[in-house]
């Protein structure tokens, strides 16, 4: 990890540690001794650390005085996450009462105990769906969400910066694009898994841009903004800081898997009409689509570019699914 900031001995506390990102980050900020981590997982999650502090469901009742006690800093990336299939009548009712109402109780609670500085975990979703014949999403371009979990995430942003406003807690927002590493699951596991089998895919002429965010550099830019001093009030963006078409990510994905792979040229116009038959625009936009970000500004104010590259990060991801698939 990047070791440009030399942090005190400080209370780290990291909510969803049972989750993708939040397992990974308590498992790496274990590793600096000048951490003390207190994981945080929901009392119904079942693959937590034994040193997890359990909570119950959180929402605007949930009580943290347990988790607070001596913390400094915190990390919160629990969430209720964004689902392809949402089947909830009322899915921002359903996200507003994990991601805002849930949010803003432990926010509240944290400044009152003396936290330092709360780093929140949000969501590329929050500046939008697709960049689109326009320039990469910057960090602090007026925000444009469209679903429920987007507008979720944008509210529960909102709030915090009225918190700290208002107290002497430090707020930092963190909008991750696609994250990818070992233990990935989703659509990204689903692709490596087509690979691996030599399915061949009709995706060989695409010709879009992405923008992906590996675990370990997540992290490693998480663990930057815990203490740096020009992190402090500020939102981010975090990707790889090079962009691939869905082309080239199944190429070079399938170099790390040391398989070839079998990619028919077909126009992506075909792919989006067949995806509008199949009632699967949102997996057109994910294909075909484009959604770039910036991260210039994580290089002028913290000084900091990805420690590894998306090739090695790649390998990493392919080496731990082949390991999982045996």
């Amino acid at each position: 990890m990047n070791q440009q900031i030399k942090p005190s001995h400080k209370r780290v506390v990291v909510t969803g540690s049972s989750g993708f990102v939040g397992k990974f980050l308590v498992e790496k900020l274990k590793t600096f001794k000048e951490f003390s981590v207190l994981p945080v997982a929901r009392s119904f999650k079942t693959n937590f650390n034994e040193d997890t502090v359990l909570v119950a469901d959180i929402s605007k009742l949930t009580d943290w005085s347990e988790v607070l006690k001596d913390a400094e800093l915190i990390v919160h990336a629990a969430a209720r996450v964004h689902v392809m299939d949402e089947t909830a009548v009322d899915a921002l009712s359903e996200y507003r009462k994990v991601n805002v109402e849930g949010t803003i109780a432990l926010a509240e609670q944290a400044a009152a105990a003396g936290v330092k500085r709360f780093i929140y975990i949000s969501s590329i979703k929050v500046n939008g769906e697709h960049t689109n014949n326009r320039e990469p999403f910057t960090a602090d371009e007026s925000p444009a969400p469209i679903d429920p979990y987007g507008i979720s995430k944008k509210e529960a942003e909102d709030c915090l910066r009225d918190i700290s406003s208002r107290t002497t807690m430090e707020v930092t927002i963190i909008r991750p694009v696609l994250v990818y590493g070992p233990g990935v699951r989703a659509n990204f596991q689903t692709m490596m898994r087509w690979l691996s089998k030599g399915i061949i895919l009709p995706f060989g002429n695409i010709r879009n841009k992405r923008s992906l965010v590996s675990i370990q550099n997540l992290c490693d830019f998480i663990y930057i903004c815990l203490e740096h001093p020009c992190a402090a009030g500020e939102t981010f963006l975090v990707s790889d800081g090079v962009d691939l078409s869905t082309s080239d990510l199944l190429k070079q994905t399938a170099e790390a898997l040391s398989v070839k792979s079998i990619l028919l040229p077909l126009p992506s116009q075909f792919l989006k009409l067949a995806a509008v038959i199949l009632r699967r625009g949102d997996l057109s936009q994910r294909l075909c689509g484009s959604l770039q970000v910036s991260i210039e500004k994580n290089k002028r104010l913290l000084g900091w570019s990805p420690p590894i590259t998306i090739k090695e990060a790649l390998k990493i991801t392919a080496d731990d699914f082949l390991e999982r698939e045996k």
